[in-house]
């Protein structure tokens, strides 16, 4: 079955994009969401050696394969299977074996890029910006690659002053402007968040009375 509405969740590093997400999908059922994320399509690095990968810009839109995760929005809306690439963020690079993914009435994409994009964008049938403030996002985002990812918080720190914060203010926060829900106080927002499960789980509803 095709699926009713593409979600695109959009915001700061650590603004509660996936928090929103996943409330979203507690709302509404797993069975009926689901959740693509734009850092599985970051692109595969292995051909650059290692003290070059740790160079890029991971903040700037180059760093994603747009094009292959347009490609895949696109058959998802079709009702195709697509295999989601895995990400290997210590690395730098994409897993050998991808995941299998299944079209379900909600399609939720998040990640910090997903308004910028137009071909993406022009697929959504609501854009959702999750905001943030700065410190807060930077606090989350030390603890979260202190113990997810094993880095010190001098190369976060290092990192979020050369790439993260200058790429959020020309790209991310300019983003915000395409945004139809805007969420304050990030994905602690319940009201914010239940008043678009309801609106989906009645687009559901709608479908599935059509069916009966």
């Amino acid at each position: 079955m095709k699926p009713i509405a593409l979600v695109g969740i959009a915001g700061g590093t650590c603004s509660g994009k996936s928090l929103v997400a996943r409330r979203l999908t507690e709302e509404l059922g797993e069975k009926y969401v689901l959740r693509i994320n734009q850092d599985s399509y970051y692109r595969d690095l292995r051909d650059l050696t290692l003290e070059k990968r740790a160079r890029i810009n991971f903040d700037h839109p180059d760093s994603f394969a747009m094009d292959e995760m347009v490609a895949a929005v696109d058959k998802l809306l079709a009702g195709k299977t697509i295999y989601e690439p895995v990400y290997n963020y210590a690395e730098h690079i994409r897993e050998a074996e991808p995941v299998k993914r299944q079209p379900r009435p909600i399609i939720i994409v998040e990640g910090i890029l997903v308004l910028d994009d137009a071909e993406l964008r022009q697929r959504m049938d609501y854009k959702v910006f999750v905001d943030e403030d700065a410190d807060i996002r930077l606090a989350r985002r030390i603890r979260r690659d202190e113990v997810e990812r094993g880095r010190s918080a001098q190369s976060i720190l290092l990192q979020y002053e050369e790439s993260v914060r200058p790429m959020h203010l020309q790209f991310v926060e300019s983003s915000k402007r395409y945004a139809d829900i805007i969420v304050p106080g990030g994905g602690e927002n319940a009201a914010a968040v239940e008043m678009l499960a309801n609106h989906l789980h009645a687009l559901i509803e709608r479908r599935s009375k059509k069916t009966r």
